[in-house]
């Protein structure tokens, strides 16, 4: 439940941090050993910059948990992933289909499932934390004031940037920068999640991508770490996806956001001591497609059953054996990546059969 306390309590079993579908799925199974307190720096209920596209592994794991309500659910209800090679007018529709969803409502929801032993608290920064043999203080700030809490085991679920991970030593990971336009729709898209590739925004640019979402559509591009002046290229993108597509109306609302950007198998890091880190706190994201909820999901829940089920001290040796498999399957794609941001790579994709891009995509 969302806490009406003004303050944490002194002690936890678990405290996690990061309100996210990872911290979320990370409470729902710690509070089997005993009391979760899950804190979010945002306001509640948080706004995320995101697609808000549940791909058929986030769907199958939601489907053992509970049924999605069909509210958040957008029209189109689904959409395909198309490879566009802007220049060369190619488009190549596959077989890799997204649950189209509000993504504030979807997070909304994943919080309202959770039991009465999970308290919530909004607008709770994590300061800094120490741990021992005996468990983690940690430092919360809220509303001005410092509170030092206990508890057994921390879990880091606070995305791209995060404060865990730093506070832990490990540092961070580097980050695209993301940027995405809500225009009113002037008429029907096609039900597909188009990503762009297009060769004269600059070497700065990574691609972009055109999702309808209702009466709207979200047009995001992403662009490499230490880029410059992202705003004015989003206005560029913005100009040359208008023409192809007259239905894009004003924009209502530009965001910007973080997405990580996994280089090397040592970003992934389950964590120390009695400290886990899941979703992209830990590195666990698609180094390929960028697709991370359905990585927050499972290890968030992962690390709540290593919670659940093992001693504190061995909570974190539990998690890290349990997600190693999605540690080979991230350095499976890592080999990929040079070639797929590479200008060969995407001029040969324009060449390969739609049913190979289709099977490769599918896998990424």
């Amino acid at each position: 439940m969302i806490c009406e306390r003004p303050q944490p309590r002194p002690e936890y079993d678990t405290i996690v941090v990061g309100a996210g579908p990872a911290g979320a799925m990370a409470a729902y199974g710690a509070v089997e050993r005993g009391p979760v307190l899950l804190v979010e720096a945002s306001a509640l209920p948080r706004d995320k910059s995101c697609g808000g596209m549940l791909n058929e592994y986030a769907q199958e794991f939601l489907a053992r948990i509970a049924p999605l309500p069909r509210s958040m659910v957008l029209d189109p209800a689904h959409v395909n992933f198309r490879y566009v090679d802007w220049d060369r007018s190619i488009r190549k529709p596959t077989g890799l289909r997204f649950l189209n969803v509000d993504r504030g409502e979807f997070d909304d929801w994943l919080l309202s499932f959770l039991p009465d032993d999970v308290e919530i608290l909004g607008a709770t920064q994590l300061i800094g934390f120490t741990q021992d043999a005996d468990g983690v203080t940690v430092t919360l700030k809220r509303d001005g004031v410092e509170y030092a809490v206990s508890c057994n085991n921390l879990v880091g679920a606070d995305g791209a940037r995060s404060a865990v991970r730093r506070a832990l030593g490990e540092g961070s990971v580097s980050t695209y920068v993301t940027l995405q336009d809500f225009c009113v729709l002037g008429g029907e898209l096609e039900p597909y999640f188009d990503c762009i590739y297009m060769r004269d925004v600059g070497d700065s640019y990574a691609y972009s991508y055109v999702v309808p979402k209702g009466d709207v559509a979200i047009v995001g591009s992403v662009f490499y770490p230490k880029t410059k002046r992202p705003h004015l290229k989003q206005d560029l993108t913005m100009t040359m996806l208008r023409e192809s597509f007259p239905q894009l109306g004003d924009t209502v609302k530009r965001e910007a956001s973080v997405a990580l950007s996994v280089r090397s198998p040592g970003d992934v890091i389950p964590g120390r001591g009695r400290v886990l880190l899941v979703g992209e706190a830990g590195g666990f994201m698609s180094p390929t497609s960028g697709e991370g909820i359905s990585y927050a999901m499972n290890t968030g829940r992962t690390a709540g059953e290593a919670i659940a089920t093992s001693a504190p001290a061995e909570a974190l040796d539990a998690y890290a054996r349990a997600t190693r498999h999605i540690g080979a399957n991230i350095h499976r794609k890592l080999k990929w990546l040079p070639f797929m941001e590479s200008s060969w790579g995407k001029y040969l994709a324009g060449f390969v059969p739609t049913p190979v891009v289709s099977r490769i995509t599918e896998g990424l």
